[in-house]
């Protein structure tokens, strides 16, 4: 008879032999971490070096300079992974010498009490739209906040700005009345509260 045993994140299952062989079934999460970085050369590749070198996609990626004066650079990553490789990665990142602060956003936001930090994203739509296609796509830009920053009477580019998943689903719903192209900036990210990063 085999008997199963659940240890936390592994299932231990006895073979024929006297010996257990434990299968590590750690889970997949996404994380999004922000990282403090000197502004000049070669700083990110070293950064995404590090994701693409354990084989693990980065879903978003943005990246300005914040502190002008200091030459600092902001990078918000948002990646899946097992806990562990993410938290190798961090360990990683905060080696690297260009590299001043690693904060897991994700974490922070956990310990507070939220399901997530605060995350926007900004989207240009461009819908190429005549007639009653044209009214419908001004008509849906207006319930999703999205502002029309350039027009002809051939076509509109949409400005709009929230969440990742307000975003997919404005593109998605006006797709079907001349949708020409997108253009995103990936997502932002901040920790809410009165601490910085």
């Amino acid at each position: 008879m085999t008997k199963t045993i659940h240890n936390q994140n592994k299932i231990v299952t006895p073979p024929a032999s006297a010996y257990f062989i434990e299968k590590n079934l750690d889970v997949v999460v996404q994380h999004t971490l922000s990282v403090l970085v000197d502004n000049e050369a070669g700083v990110l590749a070293r950064v995404i070096g590090l994701f693409s070198g354990r084989g693990y996609n980065i879903e978003s990626l943005t990246v300005s300079e914040t502190e002008h004066e200091k030459h600092l650079s902001r990078i918000t990553i948002i990646s899946k992974g097992t806990p562990k490789v993410l938290e190798q990665i961090k360990r990683q990142l905060e080696r690297m010498v260009p590299v001043h602060r690693v904060v897991d956003l994700t974490l922070v936001a956990h310990s507070k009490g939220h399901e997530k930090p605060l995350e926007r994203e900004l989207a240009l739509v461009k819908v190429a739209a005549v007639g009653e296609h044209r009214v419908e796509s001004l008509r849906l830009a207006e319930a999703f906040g999205a502002i029309v920053t350039d027009a002809t009477t051939e076509h509109f580019i949409f400005e709009i700005t929230g969440r990742q998943q307000k975003v997919e689903q404005f593109i998605s719903i006006i797709s079907p009345l001349g949708l020409v192209e997108v253009c995103r900036t990936g997502i932002a990210a901040m920790n809410r509260g009165p601490e910085g990063m």
